[in-house]
């Protein structure tokens, strides 16, 4: 559970951008025994979330510290997916995740933008969900953890809610994932994210 709230910090962490403090958590991870194949995957989950820029940034720093400890930077791939085949397994994950409706999401965009619908399963989902080191569950709370430390990306952090809810991280767990993430990410975008929750798992008095 220690390593798992470790991914979640360095997650929210890239999102936020705070380089310095992302060498700490990552140095505290490995102290703890993680290992480094879930290290870097959490790094490369961020990717369609935040952006190559700022991943590339801590990419470096991330090969630094393992340089620095003797870890070898270069490490089987965890890619499952081809050119051939990353647009439908990407989209069988959002089917996973979200639901049928997903098989026919496309329609939901205009004919002269159809192809972000293209992009969003052959990328976001084909080429990083489908990696083996983290599972679906934990990468999907992953993504709600770089969406609530990005803020101002409430459309897509209350999808997320919705998907993380249909595969069993629930209300409970969400809230849980926010309180750990305050001093990273700050009271507004923690709130923010509350409100969310609120909005897509109301509280249901016991």
């Amino acid at each position: 559970m220690q390593s798992r709230r470790n991914f979640m910090k360095n997650g929210a962490i890239i999102a936020a951008g705070g380089m310095t403090l992302g060498a700490d958590t990552l140095n505290a991870a490995l102290n703890l025994g993680v290992d480094t194949v879930s290290i870097k995957e959490t790094l490369y989950h961020t990717t369609p979330y935040v952006g190559i820029g700022k991943t590339a940034q801590f990419t470096r720093a991330m090969n630094a510290v393992f340089t620095k400890r003797g870890i070898d930077t270069k490490q089987k791939s965890q890619q499952t997916v081809s050119k051939d085949d990353r647009y439908e397994k990407g989209l069988q994950a959002q089917i996973d995740i979200f639901g049928e409706r997903m098989r026919n999401h496309k329609d939901s965009y205009t004919p002269d933008t159809r192809h972000f619908a293209d992009f969003l399963s052959a990328n976001c989902f084909g080429d990083y969900y489908t990696r083996t080191g983290l599972d679906l569950k934990f990468r999907e709370l992953l993504t709600f953890v770089i969406l609530a430390s990005l803020g101002g990306v409430e459309s897509q952090l209350k999808a997320h809610i919705t998907g993380n809810i249909r595969l069993g991280n629930d209300r409970a767990k969400l809230i849980s994932v926010v309180t750990l993430l305050v001093p990273y990410i700050g009271y507004p975008r923690s709130l923010n994210a509350l409100s969310a929750i609120n909005e897509t798992a109301p509280y249901k008095e016991k």
